[in-house]
């Protein structure tokens, strides 16, 4: 009898035990305990315990005040985009540049 209590309560507590290692953890405790009665209540714990937690991700530019022209991006006529200096090459088409 008390083996099939303990495994009710893992049952029921499933949500909660897949997310104790995410920064949610203690929301998805809160869900799982106060509406993990409901089905709805329990999958919805159950979705948010299995997903995936997003991780932003920063792009930090610096930038010269002035540039020099010896750094300056070469201009591409084909695609109209711009490349790294002293390349033979455009690196968005492909193409030969004329430098």
């Amino acid at each position: 009898m008390t083996l099939l209590i303990l495994f009710a309560l893992a049952c029921y507590f499933l949500p909660t035990i897949i997310g104790r290692n995410k920064k949610s953890s203690a929301g998805i405790f809160a869900l799982n305990f106060f509406l993990g009665w409901t089905v709805i209540g329990w999958i919805i714990a159950l979705v948010w315990a299995l997903s995936s937690e997003y991780a932003p991700t920063h792009v930090v530019v610096y930038q010269t005040a002035s540039p020099s022209p010896a750094y300056a991006a070469v201009y591409c006529p084909t695609c109209f985009g711009y490349s790294a200096p002293g390349g033979a090459y455009c690196c968005k088409c492909g193409r030969r540049l004329s430098v």
